[in-house]
């Protein structure tokens, strides 16, 4: 059983997290940290978790953890996985892994150097919707893809995560918070890498410096035409299309771990379903923990490794560049930590 520090206990850990870790056969949760020692300990007492700290330091230094799952906002993880390592501990850390690009990419050669294990928790790689398209993809079922779109949207402004619209806690809005997992299920599912990013955005009284609502046009190496809108003004709603010269493949909600997700096949020239699936993502959170222990313990390939998480952030990076310059901006390459 691997046990798990937890840094930056907030909302997401309540509500994702410690459901993932209640579920997984061989993860488990030891202690916590949050900026406050009240609340860091009214937190533990309620999870029964044994330890509670205020900050990273204290938690990796307890003796009592075998990995870190870093939870805090995008602007500690670089020092809070700076801490785990200095405390020879492996470390999951949440999307977006950093700020930008070149903290992540700190944090990789980082890990390379202590020869320590780092993780991005891109959570819907180990969703059975998302893998369903995979595999699909994969095996022709719409023959060569040539298009593929990816939304997400939420009702941010009914969010409890007050940081993340603080443009010093947070990498950016909905283009970085949720936007991210579009960007990675796209590489993912098509196995392609993207080269540009056009990209377009609002902003509103409540969003400050950040934005509100956001629009990416992608390129991918392959040539495939790519699209991300995301949104924290929308009642939630998740979508993901893949269209082939063969045919299609759609999912409504297509993200949700809440709810089942149906999966549908159309065909070209044809008005019928060629494949309808109903998949549920319920212990997406448990896989992930528990892929992550297993890599720990049996010196396995862990799904998502930090050179994804910074490929991920090299494309944020040229989005938000975008955003700036109204052009299409390129991706730059990760080849420094590509070995």
């Amino acid at each position: 059983m691997i046990r798990f520090g937890v840094i930056g206990f907030g909302l997401h850990a309540e509500k994702r997290l410690m459901p993932g870790f209640l579920e997984a056969q061989n993860a488990t949760v030891t202690a916590l940290s949050r900026r406050d020692l009240r609340r860091a300990r009214e937190t533990a007492d309620r999870h029964r978790i044994p330890l509670a700290f205020d900050t990273a330091e204290e938690a990796c230094s307890s003796g009592s953890v075998d990995a870190v799952f870093v939870a805090s906002p995008d602007a500690l993880h670089l020092s809070d996985t700076l801490a785990a390592f200095e405390h020879a501990l492996p470390v999951l850390c949440e999307k977006p892994m950093a700020m930008d690009g070149q903290q992540a990419r700190q944090m990789v050669e980082a890990s390379r150097e202590a020869h320590l294990l780092l993780g991005v928790a891109q959570v819907f790689r180990f969703e059975r919707s998302v893998r369903w398209f995979r595999d699909r993809i994969a095996e022709g079922a719409v023959g060569t893809p040539t298009a593929a779109q990816a939304e997400f949207f939420y009702p941010g402004q009914e969010s409890h995560r007050t940081w993340i619209t603080d443009p010093d806690l947070a990498c950016g809005g909905p283009i970085a918070d949720v936007g991210v997992h579009c960007l990675d299920v796209l590489r993912f599912v098509l196995g392609d890498e993207v080269l540009s990013v056009h990209a377009t955005a609002e902003r509103d009284e409540h969003s400050g410096t950040m934005e509100a609502t956001g629009s990416l046009d992608l390129r991918f190496a392959g040539g495939i035409s790519g699209t991300v809108t995301v949104s924290a003004r929308s009642p939630y709603r998740t979508f993901l299309e893949v269209s082939g010269e063969e045919g299609s493949l759609v999912a409504v909600d297509a993200f949700s771990v809440d709810e089942p997700v149906t999966g549908v096949i159309r065909r070209i020239g044809s008005e019928d379903v060629a494949e309808k699936v109903e998949l549920s993502n319920h212990d997406a959170y448990s896989l992930q923990v528990d892929a992550f222990a297993r890599t720990i313990e049996e010196g396995q390939s862990f799904d998502v490794p930090g050179e994804e998480g910074l490929k991920n952030q090299l494309i944020l990076d040229a989005a938000y560049r975008s955003l700036e310059t109204g052009r299409s901006e390129s991706v730059a390459k990760a080849e420094r930590v590509e070995e």
